[in-house]
């Protein structure tokens, strides 16, 4: 299962690197210590059955929000962080998110759930932090209805 959802992952990443506008040219930025890997997608995109592995709902109109949080050492090792966020769409109509951690040996994803319309822009604002270390992350994603 931990395969497939990787595999899924490393898919929807390439998709997603290729089609972002970010500031690195992919799909992560640098904030402090730590580099933040994020990517948000139709729910769609993920099969039934690792959905359901996932406590993931699989709607035409909810988005999957995947975030994990690496150190800048030699090994990039997962972070166990405090995350939290809220998305706006351009009218300034926001939605919280509520992360749920994901723990795969030493792999730690955070994912969250969004509804949306279809061709809805989003901005994200998404508070990390690690004890005395916070920052926050921002990121834009335009969302279709399948």
């Amino acid at each position: 299962m931990r395969i497939l959802f990787a595999m899924l992952l490393a898919l929807v990443t390439c998709m997603a690197a290729n089609a972002a506008n970010t500031e690195s040219g992919g799909q992560f930025k640098v904030l402090g210590n730590w580099e933040v890997h994020y990517i948000a997608f139709p729910s769609t995109f993920i099969q039934p059955n690792v959905a359901k592995a996932y406590g993931v709902v699989r709607a035409d109109n909810k988005a999957l929000i995947n975030i994990s949080v690496l150190a800048k050492d030699g090994v990039k090792t997962a972070q166990q962080v405090q995350i939290s966020g809220v998305a706006k769409n351009l009218l300034g109509n926001g939605q919280n998110l509520e992360f749920k951690q994901v723990v795969e040996g030493d792999a730690i994803y955070y994912l969250a759930q969004l509804n949306y319309y279809n061709e809805d822009v989003y901005r994200f604002d998404v508070k990390i932090q690690q004890g005395t270390e916070q920052h926050v992350l921002q990121f834009q994603q335009k969302f279709y209805v399948d």
